[in-house]
């Protein structure tokens, strides 16, 4: 893999597993925008301990294997100690956490190492701090 991925982690409430999501990052797989590598679900007891939940019905068994082995076991907590999904998932919460591969950005990635660039660090802006 060279193109980019991101760590997407979003909260629910009470989940509607419809396939509505999954069907979008399909279509986007399909024009080669992002490719969905993992997913992995989580519950975060009150005690701040995280428990991997099991697939949704239907789905590949082997579902979040990767993730949780990238995020350090899907103890909430990487080896490196760079980050950390204890800092987005608060106590309480259920949360899916999504390994997307960023397609687009291949080309800018490889034009960038062949300008001898390399990247520093990165930040998502929350649409917030957007102008309207």
């Amino acid at each position: 893999m060279t193109a980019p991925v991101q760590v997407l982690v979003v909260g629910f409430d009470e989940p509607s597993f419809s396939g509505e999501v999954l069907a979008e990052l399909e279509r986007l797989r399909e024009q080669g925008v992002v490719r969905l590598l993992d997913v992995l679900l989580v519950q975060r007891g009150e005690d701040g301990t995280f428990d991997t939940l099991e697939p949704p019905p239907g789905s590949d068994p082997g579902l979040g294997r990767f993730a949780a082995q990238v995020l350090g076991g899907g103890d909430g907590a990487p080896d490196d100690g760079s980050w950390s999904l204890a800092d987005s998932v608060p106590p309480g919460t259920m949360a899916a956490i999504a390994l997307l591969e960023h397609l687009w950005a291949e080309p800018l990635v490889g034009a960038i190492r062949r300008a001898g660039g390399r990247p520093l660090d990165e930040r998502w802006l929350p649409p917030e701090l957007l102008p309207d």
